[in-house]
């Protein structure tokens, strides 16, 4: 789990969202729509529908506005592939009708760019889906064990006894170093293990133990009653959470100061009981850094500061050990990174929530789980457009660990807190997963996703049930908190803003990307006439077929 730096935790309570696109503007000569094929389309408010721009040549027609009222259109031009990697250029313009259908062609999909500083999480994930663990191991400078090493300690481990651990010490996890640990504190589900090598100053006894009563009564029942049961591989009862100073050596100290530190990580390797021992350790682990306030590792880390850090990315990590060996163990493939990572995200928020449950609420607390998912959320919303939903491994771009986390987030607030541990033991993946689960096509859910992005709890609309947020308020409070608290951060109180114009000059244009949109808001005077849109790959060219090109209009006003 990457862990960025720079960024200040705000306390706030339960509170709402916006997301942004671009307008740029078209030809002065509008395109021409054959009157054939444009559908008309005429909704009351709050109506909505999801139009397939292969159906109708990519023209719809809105009627006049007979109303007293101005008329106002939401409009989401947006891919709903249920594949990752899918992305067109597309526009969305007013256009005028004629009596000729227009000429289409398929347009090459451009290529998409891939962040180098994310590489760690997305090459676990990786290794994961392609269980290429052996592969890794061979590229060792140190020959790999023959055979793997049998099942260890088959009691649970008490407080003082030492083993050794093979740790992925390289961000390709190509290598390995062996160290030796001591169990320091042991409970009935975790035991915490810290490196005999770790720097002075570290965490005490009286803190370690905290920090096991809150993985061993808190946060693991937590993951197990939502996502599913933890293996045992290794026969010995527990969860090992090791803390070790080759985490914190992960990231230089030059990089940890511009791109954040990786604060710990669940290797899928150790799962994988045809692996060589040498880079395997057969069994349940959690890695996590060490405390080194006087920065010999990497950057400084305060005890205070591993002792905060340390639950969430333990509750994260255990979700995607959970979710692996689910899948695995079913002899199936593993999840796919977009929706493997937004449970992940959405267990730290679960965990946080607990705080709030408290009396009085923790809000503090809460903040330290959830922030970190509400801020990437904030980052996606500020332009949906520019992130995919669907990818294949957890990559780590903030803006698409928010839309992971938001859709998850959605989901469960539509089909229930029961969904995670069905979309969890399966043996299906990615798009298929959640139409299994939800009994909604994926297009269906992905499309009602993006319309609540923007009309959840938006004054004074009456949104219908099935397109809103019911754990969060994200627009009228969240997001209008955090901008009162910390402007510079949060310079919106919604970070979505749909480009807005008459019906008549509607001009957008952008990118699809597998699961996203882009958002404008059409505007209608009382009395004025109607007016037609032509959605496609720009020019005279046709969407793409594999991009699942879709047009969503509601009615707002």
């Amino acid at each position: 789990m990457k862990h960025r730096t720079a960024e200040r935790i705000v306390t706030w309570a339960l509170l709402a969202t916006a997301a942004c696109s671009h307008d740029t503007t078209g030809p002065s000569t509008p395109p021409t729509c054959s009157s054939a094929l444009a559908s008309p389309l005429t909704l009351v408010i709050g109506a909505y529908a999801s139009i397939d721009p292969a159906s109708d040549g990519g023209c719809v027609t809105l009627p006049a506005n007979a109303s007293v009222d101005s008329a106002e259109y939401l409009l989401v031009p947006q891919s709903v592939a249920g594949t990752f990697g899918e992305s067109s250029p597309f526009q969305l313009r007013t256009a005028t009708l004629a009596a000729t259908a227009m000429l289409g062609q398929r347009l090459a999909e451009p290529a998409s760019p891939r962040a180098a500083a994310t590489r760690f999480d997305g090459m676990l994930r990786a290794l994961g889906r392609a269980r290429s663990f052996a592969a890794a191991a061979a590229l060792r400078s140190a020959p790999a064990a023959a055979a793997p090493r049998a099942p260890i300690a088959p009691t649970p481990p008490v407080v003082g006894d030492i083993r050794s651990f093979a740790v992925c010490n390289s961000l390709d996890c190509s290598t390995f170093k062996t160290v030796g640990a001591r169990a320091r504190a042991v409970g009935a589900h975790v035991a915490i293990y810290i490196d005999t090598l770790a720097p002075a100053g570290g965490l005490d006894s009286t803190h370690l133990d905290t920090l096991r009563q809150v993985f061993d009564t808190l946060l693991y029942p937590l993951d197990t009653a939502t996502f599913g049961a933890v293996s045992d591989l290794d026969a010995n009862g527990v969860v090992i959470a090791l803390m070790t100073p080759v985490v914190n050596a992960l990231v230089t100290k030059t990089a940890c100061g511009s791109s954040g530190f990786i604060a710990g990580f669940f290797y899928p390797g150790d799962l994988d009981l045809s692996a060589p021992s040498s880079s395997s350790n057969h069994g349940e682990i959690f890695y996590s850094i060490v405390a080194d306030p006087t920065a010999t590792l990497s950057c400084a880390h305060t005890s205070g500061e591993v002792d905060s850090i340390a639950p969430g990315t333990f509750v994260h990590e255990l979700q995607h050990m959970i979710n692996f060996a689910e899948h695995i163990l079913r002899g199936t493939t593993t999840e796919e990174g977009w929706l493997d990572e937004g449970l992940s995200k959405y267990a730290e928020e679960l965990a946080g929530r607990k705080y709030l449950a408290l009396t009085p609420p923790d809000n503090g607390t809460f903040s330290l789980y959830a922030f970190n998912d509400v801020d990437d959320a904030y980052k996606y919303l500020s332009a949906t457009g520019a992130s995919p939903l669907l990818i294949e491994f957890d990559q780590g771009t903030l803006a698409e660990v928010g839309a992971s986390w938001l859709f998850t987030r959605y989901l469960v607030d539509q089909y229930g807190a029961g969904l995670p541990g069905k979309l969890v033991q399966t043996t299906l993946a990615g798009a298929a997963n959640v139409a299994a689960q939800t009994g909604h096509s994926f297009d269906t859910t992905v499309t009602r996703w993006a319309l609540a992005n923007w009309v959840s709890d938006l004054p004074p609309f009456i949104a219908p049930a099935e397109l809103t947020y019911s754990s969060w308020h994200f627009r009228t409070r969240t997001f209008a908190s955090l901008n009162q608290q910390d402007p510079q951060h949060f310079p919106l109180p919604y970070p979505l803003v749909p480009t807005a114009s008459a019906g008549s000059a509607v001009s957008l244009s952008g990118t699809l990307r597998s699961g996203s949109g882009v958002y404008g808001r059409a505007l209608q005077a009382p009395g004025a006439a109607a007016f037609t849109l032509f959605f496609n790959g720009g020019g005279n060219a046709a969407l793409p077929a594999a991009v699942v090109p879709r047009l969503n209009v509601i009615r707002i006003r």
